[in-house]
């Protein structure tokens, strides 16, 4: 089945453009919004609205698929492509993209995104959410044009056994920390909160306030939580561990810490998200891997997850192959192509690194169904809810999406071997 068109109309994310550079050195908040100039180029105002570009890709039986370019909360930050302009984009989708991919076969998806990753227009790669949206179009179309799940063409394309559950889902509580987890643990999700533990008055001068966090996410979680109900606690503290006891960090102080951490969570499994922030990748790793040396010779059971400095498919390559974490997030918009966060949670599969397929509160509902079917299609460890910061709608969004398309590849092996019992 052949591509007809693509067409490309600006829209809203889930949440909102932070400038990081610009709240890192200080600015204040008012409200929900920031006080102060933007310093990152491209931003008018520190907090903006998200945006995304809504990508519809025609076939030629008329049938119309979808995919959504969106880019991370802190665009622009860290080595990342530019703040992501709906407007600014539209023309190079339905131009010289648009151009490559009518007339193409639909069901070559992994031909047709490998296309848009080696794309170059004026001079420079397509922006990563072009990539990351066009391909979920493709990904698709795909799926339509063969009838199929999209879960099953990313498992055919990349020679995969999908999961046959549902992936578990990691809910992120943003600010509200308190209620957001509770509504978690009444839904029984199976890894929370996030936490958003990134100011010193959220973990304490001596880390005492997460502490007094975890220890109230044991109680109220059992409380709460359905029969039987044992999450699995990740908190991000965004560096702060590192900010509050500094390098190196196999002290015993700094070890101990995460004993406390680990004490705190009794029966619960426990991971912290970016204990340090170091300033780039390379002394990123040796931090990682220094800490993971320091709790294995102190027998911690505390892993330790990747997130500053791991933004591409080249940044997961070398957290993994360094051993610097026991889980390393994928960040899929960072990645670009859909299919490469499918690659990345692969790269994963044989290692002691277990692949959290991520991304940002910045996305869509169409983006972060895309990804639960990446999930399913690589047998992640875990998968965000997403998008937005109010837990639930994203919670629903991908779990959802997940439990449908299980059902469906469900149903398909009974009707095959029913077929095959009537052959018979």
């Amino acid at each position: 089945m052949r591509i007809e068109a693509v067409h490309a109309t600006p829209g809203f994310s889930g949440f909102y453009f932070d400038d990081q550079r610009a709240i890192k050195r200080g600015a204040s908040q008012d409200g929900f919004a920031y006080v102060g100039e933007p310093v990152t180029e491209g931003f008018d105002s520190i907090r903006q609205a998200g945006e995304a570009l809504i990508v519809d890709v025609e076939l030629e039986d008329g049938s119309v698929v979808r995919g959504d370019c969106a880019a991370v909360q802190y665009s622009g930050a860290g080595g990342r492509d530019p703040l992501f302009q709906a407007e600014e984009y539209a023309p190079v989708v339905e131009g010289p993209v648009a151009e490559e991919l009518v007339g193409r076969d639909a069901t070559d998806f992994l031909e047709n995104a490998e296309l848009l990753e080696e794309m170059v227009v004026e001079g420079d790669r397509l922006h990563t959410a072009i990539r990351y949206g066009v391909s979920q179009a493709l990904l698709a179309a795909a799926a339509e044009a063969e009838g199929t799940t999209r879960t099953d063409v990313l498992a055919a394309e990349l020679d995969t056994e999908p999961a046959e559950e549902p992936i578990p889902v990691f809910g992120q509580s943003g600010d509200d920390r308190y209620v957001n987890a509770e509504k978690m643990f009444i839904k029984g999700v199976p890894v929370l909160p996030h936490g958003l533990i990134n100011a010193e008055e959220k973990i304490g001068s001596e880390g005492e306030t997460l502490l007094e966090y975890v220890e109230w996410l044991v109680s109220r979680s059992q409380e709460l939580g359905p029969d039987g109900y044992e999450p699995r606690i990740h908190i991000d503290v965004y560096g702060m561990i590192g900010e509050i006891f500094g390098a190196p960090y196999d002290r015993p102080e700094v070890v101990e810490y995460f004993a406390d951490l680990e004490e705190a969570a009794g029966d619960l499994p426990i991971q912290i998200e970016g204990p340090m922030d170091v300033g780039d990748r390379e002394a990123q790793i040796e931090a990682m891997c220094e800490l993971r040396e320091g709790l294995a010779e102190a027998g911690v059971g505390v892993d330790v997850v990747a997130d500053e400095w791991c933004n591409t498919f080249e940044d997961v390559q070398a957290f993994v192959d360094a051993g610097a974490a026991d889980v390393v997030q994928v960040k899929t918009p960072d990645l670009g192509g859909i299919q490469r966060s499918a690659r990345a949670v692969q790269y994963c599969d044989g290692t002691d690194t277990r692949a959290y397929l991520g991304g940002t509160c910045n996305e869509t509902e169409t983006s972060a169904r895309a990804c639960a079917h990446v999930a399913l299609a690589t047998n992640a460890a875990q998968v965000l809810a997403k998008p937005g910061m109010g837990f639930d709608e994203g919670y629903m969004i991908v779990e959802n999406e997940m439990r449908r398309t299980v059902a469906r590849r469900r149903r398909g092996r009974l009707e095959t071997e029913d077929e095959v019992t009537a052959d018979d």
